[in-house]
């Protein structure tokens, strides 16, 4: 009773709107250290609620209808961001179940066997019989999982905005001085990738390393976004349109140099991670995105009306 009604609020407020949705996995069970990652189970009922009270498209679809005026109520894109395996394990099935198109976002250098900085961090934490662990030299004591997530998140920020070299130094360092071994992988080969593609899914370039494109010079800028589009299109035998800025915030993450060298590496669109919604006005190299956290259907349905009440013209 509830979805109907909110179905219909979302029709008299939607028009000319596009929602585009931020994911990055779907585990097969609920990781204490990532809390508003879903597993299978709620991305299931999450794909069923939009397939019976919203209208998912393609984002070339998406953006199409939206440019010319096309575009039906309570319109709503699905995107992942990073190129983890369980994009093609666990989400890929349960998209294909209830018929809803998405885009992946791959960033290339994780595609050859090692996971991503921050997911690296992360596991040092993962242990439950661990505790202790050797930071930057001093020891911390690990307790129970809303304290590991919180020192784990701690480190993320700090550790964010360097080059990509020295996280990668210095996230070495901490497994070297714990004696922890590396996580199996988490990421998509380029051969898996191409069997994403080939059931359907689209996929988007997301730079080669994961850098804050904003701190570096730019030519490696440029590096990193033509690099990571040569190497997709090289592994799936066909164009890649599509671009996701790495962390993406306006401003902070990216900046107009940025947004000048995504449009002249060829891209038809690109994302970034501010909230919101799209409209008519809206760039195509500058699409809000949004993450809808809730744990229950009826506030997860509520929340995509509120942000697609946050449009302004």
């Amino acid at each position: 009773m509830f979805g109907v009604a909110l179905s219909r609020l979302g029709r008299a407020i939607s028009g000319g709107r596009l929602s585009i949705l931020i994911y990055h996995q779907v585990v097969e069970q609920l990781d204490p250290l990532r809390p508003f990652e879903p597993d299978a189970a709620i991305f299931d009922w999450q794909m069923a609620l939009l397939s019976r009270f919203f209208s998912p498209l393609s984002l070339d679809e998406g953006v199409r209808r939206l440019r010319d005026g096309s575009l039906p109520t309570n319109a709503v894109c699905v995107t992942f961001d990073d190129g983890y395996l369980n994009n093609l394990a666990v989400a890929q099935p349960i998209l294909a179940k209830y018929g809803i198109p998405a885009t992946v976002y791959v960033a290339t250098a994780f595609s050859r066997g090692r996971n991503m900085w921050n997911d690296r961090l992360l596991y040092l934490f993962a242990n439950p019989s661990r505790r202790k662990l050797i930071l930057a030299g001093e020891v911390a004591k690990l307790d129970d999982w809303a304290q590991r997530r919180e020192l784990a998140y701690q480190w993320l920020s700090r550790l964010k905005y360097l080059s990509t070299e020295e996280r990668s130094e210095r996230i070495d360092a901490v497994y070297r001085e714990n004696s922890i071994e590396e996580q199996s992988r988490l990421m998509m080969t380029p051969d898996e990738i191409q069997s994403l593609s080939a059931a359907g899914v689209e996929i988007g370039a997301h730079s080669v390393n994961h850098p804050i494109l904003k701190t570096l010079p730019i030519e490696q800028q440029r590096w990193e976004i033509w690099e990571s589009k040569k190497e997709l299109e090289h592994w799936l035998g066909k164009s890649v349109r599509h671009f996701a800025y790495p962390n993406g915030v306006w401003g902070k993450d990216l900046d107009e140099e940025t947004v000048r060298v995504v449009e002249q590496a060829g891209f038809e669109t690109a994302v970034i991670t501010d909230w919101g919604v799209c409209g008519v006005r809206t760039s195509p190299l500058l699409l809000k995105r949004f993450t809808p956290w809730d744990r229950t259907p009826f506030r997860f349905h509520l929340r995509l009306l509120c942000n697609q009440m946050s449009y302004r013209s």
